[in-house]
């Protein structure tokens, strides 16, 4: 059984062995099972550390493994969809917000993620009722911890002052929208501020279109 098998739930350890197995059938050749495992279980520490409800952990960092992977996959070969990575403070504001919107727009002709350098426990109620109100839903989305594979893999990186704490590698293109304000507050803020990220995401989604 694997050396982290401690740090976890017996329930939880068998699920994420089977989550291994998968993922390392689908990146055989491409990635190691042993890298494999590693990013699955690593995963899953990451994400106990905020968790409030544990009940479906294991699913979920199966899930945030996945992407994980598909970010290293795609750093090694630099093949497919552009990917684009929006980092602020928490992910759970403004970040999700532009993700969801650039999601929206490209569809998939880009590979989207966003990332909190301090996450927190939850995607902000608000920045659900906002996108909700667009007709944009964010679906199981929840705060992701920044991890070096998904900033390597990223074509372009989007920080909300976090610019200090993301190192941009060679080949990528990064720009700073200021800090990761709150989307607390009064309905008329709320839509500028909305407004405000999504005119920048369409001007981000058209330079990178060219």
């Amino acid at each position: 059984m694997n050396d982290r098998a401690d740090e976890v739930q017996p329930l939880d350890v068998r699920v994420l062995e089977r989550t291994a197995e998968r993922l390392a059938a689908r990146y055989a050749g491409v990635l190691s099972p042993e890298v494999v495992e590693r990013v699955v279980f690593e995963s899953y520490t990451a994400l106990s550390r905020t968790a409030r409800v544990r009940t479906h952990l294991a699913t979920l960092a199966g899930h945030f493994a996945a992407d994980r992977l598909a970010a290293l996959a795609h750093s090694q070969g630099r093949q497919g969809p552009p990917q684009v990575l929006f980092v602020g403070r928490h992910d759970t504001g403004r970040a999700q917000i532009a993700a969801a919107l650039l999601a929206h727009y490209a569809g998939d002709a880009a590979v989207v993620r966003s990332a909190g350098t301090a996450p927190g426990a939850a995607v902000d109620p608000q920045a659900l009722r906002i996108l909700a109100a667009r007709e944009l839903e964010l679906g199981q989305a929840y705060p992701k911890p920044l991890t070096d594979d998904v900033v390597r893999a990223a074509d372009h990186v989007i920080t909300f002052g976090t610019a200090d704490a993301v190192p941009v590698y060679p080949g990528t293109e990064h720009q700073d929208w200021g800090a990761d304000r709150t989307v607390s507050g009064n309905p008329e803020d709320l839509e500028a501020l909305v407004a405000e990220v999504d005119e920048k995401v369409r001007a981000l989604w058209g330079a990178i279109r060219r």
